[in-house]
């Protein structure tokens, strides 16, 4: 079975991170089974993870502040090279 591409990208966020784990892939399957993505004591997609998985990178962090904020996800812009979702400026009305 083909790697679920979240797993592909988080394992090498931890490995590009300064935390120093010995084992970014493994640290990338726990915190993917914690969040619900992976089932339990597996690398199996669990429905969440597979709609998760189909997401780009600027989807997900633009579904997560829209989720905190209560905001749609339209009201966000992507910067992928900080892995973020921000509020798009919008011109004051006079």
């Amino acid at each position: 079975m083909k790697e679920a591409k979240i797993l592909t990208r988080l394992t090498q966020q931890i490995k590009d991170s300064s935390k120093g784990v010995s084992d970014p892939r493994a640290a990338a399957v726990a915190k993917l089974q914690e969040y619900g993505i992976f089932k339990k004591g597996s690398e199996e997609l669990t429905d969440y993870g597979k709609t998760r998985n189909e997401m780009s990178p600027g989807e997900r962090a633009k579904d997560r502040e829209s989720k905190r904020s209560g905001h749609p996800t339209s009201a966000y812009t992507y910067d992928a090279k900080t892995n973020r979702a921000t509020l798009k400026k919008f011109p004051k009305k006079i």
